[in-house]
């Protein structure tokens, strides 16, 4: 179906002003990450001979908040929405999220089939396309779906950036996706799931939340759409947050996007499951609502 020809209702309008910045408090890992520093510091002052000792306190540590950061379900540097709780999780309503997009040649397909089924979505668009498509994220966000921020620029480097540069990538999306769709993400997941320890504070700063997923699909290695339809399905439950990919999605035989064949088989068992797929909620205070909505967010900030 060409973008055009569609005969969904328009989505409500929202407003498009920047979310209000939120308070930032480091969490007890970064409060003792800091705090040894201090110590080093310290100690090498009134001793520069235990200066190995110091070192190898400080690389221990660093390493500690590496793996913290390449886990992308830990909330040991912050905030993180790996599930939602609250009436949808009752309700089997089930978050679908595709990432990296929008792509000109999945991203519509992705949007038909998600209109056949009547189910809405977040997406988590790169900044960068979003510029280059912006007519595919206002259809996206006329479809009735949510788009979320999903860094500027998609960096391999990104858990590495300083502040500043960190601060670009967030807000030059923000901005590229609030023009192209009119509605400024609540919403923020970083590049593959990885993040440094600065990324939360300019997170809050932005008035933006980080969510990451319950379970993935792979769709962007695997050829086999059963495979990644089945990572999804296993343990499904209500609450889960699902993702897959609009855009660097891998490709099956004859050359066909996996996503497009396993999205239809996903909806189709989760339908039998009697679970619904539905965009992430809003955060906390944001006044957002879940599926058939209850004014209320479910949005909950865990790992399991």
């Amino acid at each position: 179906m060409a973008i055009a020809e569609s005969r969904s209702a328009p989505a409500p309008a929202l407003a498009g002003e920047a979310a209000a910045p939120r308070a930032w408090r480091p969490t007890p890992l970064l409060t003792a990450s800091a705090g040894l520093h201090v110590v080093a510091a310290a100690a090498l002052a009134a001793a520069p001979h235990h200066w190995r000792l110091a070192a190898a306190a400080l690389v221990g540590n660093h390493t500690v908040l590496a793996g913290a950061g390449l886990w992308p379900r830990s909330r040991l540097l912050g905030p993180n929405l790996c599930r939602f709780s609250g009436a949808a999780a009752r309700r089997g309503e089930v978050a679908l999220t595709f990432d990296d997009g929008p792509d000109p040649r999945v991203t519509p397909a992705v949007l038909d089939c998600l209109e056949r089924y009547g189910v809405r979505a977040s997406f988590f668009c790169i900044g960068r396309r979003a510029e280059a498509h912006p007519e595919l994220v206002a259809e996206t966000v006329r479809r009735g779906h949510r788009v979320e921020n999903h860094s500027y620029s998609h960096p391999a480097a990104f858990p590495c950036y300083p502040p500043a540069a960190l601060r670009r990538e967030v807000r030059r999306a923000q901005e590229a996706l609030a023009r192209a769709g009119g509605v400024r993400p609540r919403w923020f997941r970083a590049p593959a799931g990885f993040r440094g320890p600065l990324l939360e504070r300019e997170l809050a700063a932005a008035g933006l939340h980080l969510a990451s997923w319950t379970r993935r699909g792979f769709d962007t290695v695997s050829r086999d759409p059963g495979r990644v339809a089945g990572r999804l399905l296993k343990g499904a439950a209500g609450g889960d947050v699902l993702l897959l990919h609009d855009g660097s999605a891998a490709r099956g035989r004859g050359g066909a996007p996996v996503v497009l064949a396993a999205l239809p088989r996903l909806l189709d068992e989760l339908a039998r499951r009697g679970l619904r797929g539905v965009p992430l909620p809003l955060p906390a205070g944001a006044g957002g609502d879940v599926g058939d909505g209850d004014g209320d967010s479910d949005a909950e900030e865990e790992t399991t």
